[in-house]
C-alpha cells in the first residue's frame, strides 16, 4: 500500500485542528447521485436498537407495521401517519441510555432483563416482585441476588427514573433529526398507561397523545406475539384493556385474531424490511441526503456511546481522529466522508454487548472476551443493511484486525485490510488508551504512543501510525477531542425535558 503522508511541519497546532473541524462541520462534502430513502436507512438501523433492547431481530419493524395498521383503522390524517411511522422506528433510540443503570441495579445482563421485564404487567405487584427477583443477580450467589433485589425494593422511583431517561433521550434524538414534534412527543410518552399508572408523567386517558397510545399497544403486542404466539398476545391486550391500553385500540387489536394473512406478514422475516418500507406515508419518499446521513450517523454514535459512562465521546473522537489521519494522508472528500461515518458507527455492534461486561472493573473472563469479540460481526451485519453505508461497512467492522493476522474476529492479514480499516484501528486504540476506563485512568499521550509504537508494522500500519503520532504530538488530537461543534452537542449532555409532567409520584 503506497500512501504519502503530508508534512505537518508548516502548520501550527490550531491551524491543523481548525482545518479538520471545518471539514467535519461542512454539511455536504460530496453529493452522490443515487437516491437513498431515509426510511430505508433508519429501518435498517433499527436492528441495532433491537439488539440493545434484547428483542428479537425485527421487533421495531413489526411494531411499526402494527402501529401503522392501527393508525389506518383510526383514520389518522397523513401528517399524523408520518409522525407515527418515524416514531415507531425511533421509539427505542433512547434505550442505550439506561443500560448501565439497569445492569447496576439488577446485577444481570441488561438485554435479558429488558426483554423479560417488558412482558410483565407492572400493575400486578406480586408478579412484578417475583419477576424482578428472578432477574436479579443472574448467575451470582444467593447473597448477591438478594442484595440486588433489596436495592431495587428500596428505590421506589426506579421504574419511573429508568423509563424517563430512555423516553427523554429517544424524544430528543427524534427532534434533533428533524422529525415533527408529534414524533418526539409520541416517543416521550410511549410508556404512559390509560389508567394513569404509567411513566414517566403519569398521564391518563385522553391526556396521553394518541400516537403514544398506539406505540404502547403495538410494541407490547409484538413482544408478546414474538414470545408466546397470537392467542397469548390477544389475551394480554384484553386483560390490560382500560388499564394499560386505550379500550378502543384494544378492541381493534382483538378483531385481528383470525386475520391469519396479517400475522403471516409479521412472521415473514425475509420480507420484513420491504413490508416496513412500503408503509412509509406520503406520495414521495423522504430523501436521505448526505447531510441527513451525517446527522443519522452522529445521532447513532450518541446512542452507541450512551450505553456505558466510559464511552461518552468515544465514537465521535474516533471519527475525528480518523478523519484527521485520512486528511494528512491525502484522502479526498469522499474518503473523508466515509471515514467520518465509519468512525461514528464502527462500534454500533457494541449495542449487543451486555453492560455487565462493558462496565466490569475487573479483568474479563475468556467467555466475556468472547462476547466482546462478537461486536464487529454485529457492526458489519447492521451497516451492510444500509445501502448508503455498504461502501465502508466491512472496513468499519475490521477495526480490531491486525496486519499480522492476530486481530479479531476474522484474523485477517495485511493483504485483506484496506486503508480505512487501518486508519480506524489506530484511531480506535489511541482513543481507548487516552480515555478513562472502568479499570484505569486515561494515559498521557507520550505513554500511549510508546505503547502503540511497539506494534508498529505488526498491529498497526506504519504510515498510518506515523501520521497519527504527528497529529497527537503537535496537540491536534487534543483540540479535536475538546471540540464541541458536532451537529448535536446536546446529545452528549443531560437530555432536555420533553416530558409533560402531569404528576410525579
Amino acid at each position: 500500500m503506497a500512501v504519502v503522508v503530508r508534512s505537518l511541519g508548516g502548520y501550527g497546532m490550531s491551524v491543523v485542528a481548525a482545518d479538520i473541524l471545518r471539514i467535519l462541520a461542512m454539511p455536504v462534502l460530496a453529493q452522490r447521485d443515487s437516491f437513498i430513502r431515509l426510511a430505508e436507512v433508519i429501518s435498517a438501523l433499527t436492528y441495532a436498537l433491537d439488539l440493545t433492547e434484547g428483542q428479537r431481530p425485527g421487533h421495531t419493524l413489526r411494531t411499526a407495521l402494527i402501529a401503522m395498521r392501527l393508525g389506518r383503522e383510526l383514520n389518522l390524517d397523513g401528517e399524523a401517519m408520518g409522525a407515527l411511522y418515524y416514531a415507531a422506528l425511533l421509539k427505542d433510540s433512547g434505550c442505550s441510555s439506561n443500560a448501565a443503570r439497569m445492569t447496576a441495579l439488577f446485577g444481570s445482563d441488561d438485554q435479558a432483563v429488558k426483554r423479560d421485564m417488558r412482558l410483565v404487567d407492572w400493575h400486578d405487584r406480586w408478579t412484578l416482585a417475583m419477576r424482578t427477583a428472578k432477574n436479579c443477580g443472574v448467575g451470582r450467589n444467593p447473597i448477591a441476588r438478594v442484595s440486588h433485589f433489596l436495592r431495587i425494593a428500596r428505590t421506589p422511583s426506579m421504574t419511573r427514573e429508568i423509563i424517563q431517561t430512555r423516553c427523554e433521550r429517544g424524544a430528543q434524538i427524534a427532534l434533533v433529526l428533524g422529525f415533527p414534534p408529534a414524533t418526539s412527543e409520541a416517543i416521550a410518552h410511549v410508556d404512559e398507561h390509560w389508567c394513569g399508572l404509567g411513566h414517566p408523567a403519569g398521564l391518563a386517558g385522553d391526556e396521553i397523545p394518541i400516537l403514544s397510545r398506539i406505540l404502547l399497544i403495538a410494541q407490547t403486542l409484538e413482544a408478546y406475539w414474538s414470545e408466546n404466539g397470537i392467542d397469548a398476545a390477544i389475551d394480554m391486550t384484553r386483560q390490560r384493556r382500560g388499564r394499560w391500553f386505550d379500550p378502543r385500540l384494544a378492541d381493534l387489536v382483538a378483531a385481528w385474531k383470525r386475520d391469519r394473512d396479517w400475522w403471516a406478514v409479521l412472521a415473514d422475516t425475509a420480507h420484513l424490511d420491504q413490508a416496513a418500507l412500503a408503509l412509509e406515508p406520503g406520495d414521495t419518499p423522504l430523501h436521505a441526503t448526505d447531510e441527513r446521513l451525517d446527522s443519522i450517523a452522529y445521532a447513532f454514535a450518541a446512542v452507541i456511546d450512551a450505553k456505558t459512562p466510559y464511552t461518552a465521546r468515544h465514537s465521535t473522537n474516533v471519527a475525528r481522529y480518523a478523519v484527521g489521519i485520512a486528511m494528512s494522508m491525502g484522502a479526498d472528500a469522499d474518503m473523508c466522508r466515509d471515514t467520518l461515518r465509519a468512525g461514528l458507527l464502527h462500534d454500533i455492534g457494541k449495542l449487543g454487548v451486555s453492560n455487565r461486561i462493558l462496565d466490569k472493573p475487573a479483568k474479563l473472563t475468556d467467555d466475556e472476551f468472547a462476547e466482546i469479540r462478537k461486536h464487529p460481526r454485529w457492526t458489519w451485519e447492521i451497516l451492510e443493511r444500509v445501502t448508503a453505508f455498504n461502501g465502508f461497512a466491512q472496513e468499519a467492522a475490521q477495526h480490531h484486525e491486525r496486519l499480522d493476522g492476530k486481530g479479531y474476529p476474522w484474523r485477517m492479514e495485511a493483504s485483506q485490510l484496506g486503508l480505512l480499516s487501518r486508519v480506524l484501528a489506530v484511531a480506535d486504540v489511541y482513543e481507548a488508551l487516552t480515555a478513562d476506563r472502568p479499570y484505569r485512568a486515561g494515559l498521557a499521550v507520550p505513554s500511549v504512543l510508546e505503547i502503540m509504537r511497539r506494534d508498529r508494522g505488526t498491529a498497526f500500519d506504519r504510515h498510518v501510525l506515523d501520521a497519527a503520532a504527528a497529529l497527537a504530538e503537535c496537540g491536534t488530537f487534543v483540540e479535536l477531542a475538546e471540540g464541541r461543534d458536532d451537529p448535536f452537542p446536546q446529545l452528549r449532555e443531560a437530555p432536555a425535558k420533553f416530558i409533560r409532567i402531569a404528576s410525579v409520584a
